[in-house]
């Protein structure tokens, strides 16, 4: 049993996060804004406080051994409605936490970085050794938070985990990434819209990239250092062609796109550790499909972060 931070543990990956190390016996404090809501259920064994990660102070490090940082401003169009806030966030507020966990004694900082810090590569395995080329803010500012916390990493062990694009159902649902979009329309609309459509995706399941954590958490000893987490390098089409063929009654329409960039994640690394992945595209369609059904997915404006940053105005 471990004591662990996790931060954006309301969020997409946070509340599914949380709700595992639970489960698995360990004390969780989550630190999170809860901008877009709170869905966590109340346990003997979590403290949820609703703050921003950029006031979090010494004290709240009291007996925790392992951070999971995911506390960010997410995606290339959230970041630019406000690059000083996303900077602020996602990089100088890395840094003060890695401080504050250096003064702490902390064992143990995992960081939710992302895999677009590649940029646009053309070798068909994108491996953590190859030079990372970012594109937009979003990207540069997870590549010098990531820098920022490996320069820690003689005061506790650092893991960056670059996850691909994750998919699948979150009690904090989002409906603006790729599968669980293109899902939703075919659900809603049985039209799904692509543009351009060869663009390559790497994707993972929600259950996967928790797994990934919760590996971590397990495998502490593990060296500090960066890992790919995407298993399924896929092209927008196809992810519409994977939900069409489970709603067979819905059509694809293809516009022209003036983004042609394609990414791509080889994470053999992390596999080599022993790490298994269980859960596909495929199975993140079926679960919202099956969640629709069973009435767990409510739309509204805070599943789509752009939508929902632009009303609260942080």
């Amino acid at each position: 049993m471990k004591n662990i931070l996790v931060t954006g543990g309301c969020g997409f990956v946070g509340t599914v996060l949380v709700e595992r190390l639970l489960n698995a016996g360990h004390k969780v404090k989550v630190v999170d804004t809860q901008w877009f809501g709170n869905f966590l259920h109340t346990h003997p064994n979590l403290i949820n406080i609703k703050k921003d990660t950029r006031h979090i102070e010494v004290g709240d490090l009291k007996d925790i051994n392992t951070i999971i940082h995911l506390a960010n401003i997410a995606n290339d169009p959230s970041v630019e409605l406000n690059p000083t806030l996303s900077w602020e966030v996602n990089v100088l507020a890395t840094q003060q936490l890695a401080e504050k966990a250096k003064r702490s004694g902390i064992e143990q900082f995992m960081f939710a970085s992302s895999g677009s810090v590649y940029g646009v590569k053309t070798e068909e395995k994108v491996t953590e050794d190859l030079e990372l080329v970012p594109i937009s803010v979003y990207n540069k500012t997870k590549m010098i938070a990531e820098r920022v916390l490996i320069g820690y990493a003689n005061d506790f062990n650092v893991q960056c985990i670059r996850p691909a694009t994750v998919c699948g159902w979150s009690p904090r649902m989002r409906l603006d990434v790729s599968v669980n979009m293109f899902t939703w329309q075919a659900i809603k609309n049985r039209c799904i819209t692509v543009f351009g459509g060869n663009q390559v995706r790497p994707n993972i399941h929600i259950q996967d990239i928790v797994s990934v954590f919760e590996f971590f958490v397990n495998n502490n000893q593990l060296e500090s250092g960066f890992y790919n987490a995407g298993f399924e390098n896929i092209s927008i089409l196809d992810i519409a062609k994977k939900v069409q063929s489970k709603m067979t009654d819905t059509k694809i329409e293809i516009t022209e796109s003036n983004d042609p960039r394609s990414y791509r994640q080889d994470s053999q690394k992390l596999l080599d550790l022993g790490f298994k992945r269980e859960f596909s595209v495929n199975n993140a369609i079926d679960d919202l499909i099956n969640m629709h059904s069973n009435g767990k997915i409510i739309e509204s404006d805070s599943c789509y972060t752009v939508k929902w940053m632009k009303q609260i105005n942080p």
